[in-house]
């Protein structure tokens, strides 16, 4: 009778449970690999050191991410140098910002911008969140549990701020200084609305009642395919522009790589 090869033993590649979260604004915080395998990809330099925080320069030196579970808070900052006529700035990720929603942040930095200008507003509004025209600019999640508000008490005093909470009460925040890139806020306003659940593994799902789950089995061979897979496009993302930037002629123009994205502007 012929056998089946199951592996190189009893428990190789057997499934395991997880769970498909949502709504992700509730989905806690993750595998930070997810973001920082993605950097590496990208052609970011690795500069942690052992047992120390995460931490990664973009190519041209002019962005810093980092991640310090010790640090208070703790959890992720982002941080860009003044380049041309855009400003520093700088964004914080409490610990508890599901991992997928800083990605959305931390991959768009890997990205050329789009020729569209950007709206943070129009991922949300697209994804079912209310907008709020009052004192100041807010969206509201269809559940009433997340948000992002771009947040004014004075003249020249101003930041954007995102949330979530659950019956607990708050469980994370996300903060962007008015000079952030508007391009990055909607990358970030895009995966912090995005419906699709995020998976967690056993012991990792947030202890509210607010979340919705469903049980599956996953291999580990499947998930590892899946993070393959999004390191693949990295690199493939990275080659391609790195190629089309050797094969374009130089340009002496002093325009810096982002756009300021402060004052009235942020609020269109």
């Amino acid at each position: 009778m012929k056998k089946t090869w199951t592996g190189w033993g009893p428990t190789a590649d057997q499934p395991q449970q997880h769970y498909l979260v949502e709504p992700r604004h509730l989905g806690g915080g993750g595998d930070l690999r997810f973001v920082a395998e993605y950097l590496r990809a990208s052609g970011w330099k690795d500069i942690s050191r052992t047992g120390g925080p995460i931490v990664f320069d973009s190519p041209d030196r002019t962005v810093r991410v980092g991640f310090d579970p010790t640090s208070m808070p703790g959890g992720w900052t982002v941080s860009g140098q003044a380049v041309g006529q855009q400003p520093a700035w700088h964004a914080t990720f409490t610990m508890a910002v599901p991992i997928e929603i800083v990605a959305g942040f931390t991959d768009t930095l890997t990205k050329h911008r789009s020729a569209h200008a950007p709206n943070v507003w129009a991922p949300l509004e697209e994804n079912g969140w209310e907008t709020e025209r009052g004192q100041h600019f807010t969206a509201v999640s269809p559940d009433r549990n997340a948000w992002l508000q771009y947040h004014q008490s004075e003249p020249g005093q101003a930041h954007w701020w995102a949330g979530a909470r659950t019956e607990h009460g708050r469980t994370w925040d996300a903060v962007f200084t008015p000079t952030t890139p508007m391009h990055l806020v909607q990358g970030f306003s895009a995966a912090l609305s995005d419906p699709t659940p995020v998976m967690r593994q056993r012991g990792e799902v947030p202890a509210t009642k607010w979340i919705r789950t469903t049980s599956v089995s996953v291999r580990p061979s499947e998930l590892g395919g899946w993070q393959q897979a999004r390191i693949t496009a990295a690199r493939a993302a990275t080659w391609a522009r790195n190629s089309w930037a050797a094969a374009r002629p130089r340009q002496h123009t002093p325009t810096g790589p982002y756009t300021t994205a402060g004052g009235n502007k942020s609020r269109r």
